[in-house]
């Protein structure tokens, strides 16, 4: 694949949540559309918090679909359609990788010290030297995948972003906090702009379709 770096905030979280799931519980995956929902909503291992409903998570799937990163489970055993990632037939991805990109997806930018803490649910890091070495591989890909961001005074470690949503900066947020901006649009990646405007999309869509209703009974 040229470029993957075309995912929205919203579907960069539902491909993290679809990546987490198969490889935390295992028995439950591929995901129905309302277990989705409800893994990209958690309160835990999430940054942001989002508050997603189908609408957008639909929209999401559509946009993944389209670059053949997820899909519809093509299972028999089941009535309820059920979705799946489909990075291993994108990437020839090592486990230390997928864990380290899932949790980038499902957090954002974090230093290699927090990834090996909060990536072992899915995969168990021995060294640091291990964390660092997944990085590596990934920005060495074609294109890169994550980035290392300038240090910031005051702090001892870099912090690694990914890239499957364009490029990023890091610039000056408000009280002196570091915001991890997208280059391309200038989006926060810890505001959830995305999310609410497909958010109040799908809620405008809902109000357009009652009101047709009452029209038609009227």
């Amino acid at each position: 694949m040229s470029t993957v770096h075309q995912l929205s905030e919203v579907a960069a979280r539902v491909l993290g949540a679809l990546v987490e799931k198969e490889n935390t519980t295992p028995e439950y995956y591929p995901l129905s559309l309302n277990a989705l929902v409800n893994a990209c909503n958690q309160k835990t291992n999430r940054e942001p918090v989002m508050n997603l409903d189908e609408d957008a998570v639909t929209v999401a799937l559509r946009s993944l679909g389209d670059l053949e990163l997820a899909g519809a489970a093509n299972r028999n055993d089941s009535r309820v359609r059920k979705y799946e990632h489909r990075l291993g037939e994108a990437f020839n991805f090592t486990r230390p990788e997928i864990a380290v990109l899932c949790v980038l997806l499902l957090r954002g930018a974090q230093t290699p010290g927090e990834l090996r803490g909060r990536g072992d649910r899915l995969h168990h890091f021995e060294e640091l030297s291990d964390v660092q070495a997944a990085l590596q591989k990934l920005m060495a890909r074609e294109p890169a995948l994550v980035k290392v961001l300038a240090r910031q005074p005051g702090t001892k470690e870099s912090r690694y972003m990914h890239l499957m949503s364009g490029d990023v900066e890091v610039a000056a947020g408000e009280g002196g906090r570091e915001d991890v901006r997208r280059s391309s649009g200038g989006e926060t990646c810890d505001g959830g702009k995305m999310a609410r405007l497909e958010g109040e999309v799908a809620e405008l869509r809902s109000e357009v379709a009652e009101l047709r209703e009452q029209f038609a009974r009227f």
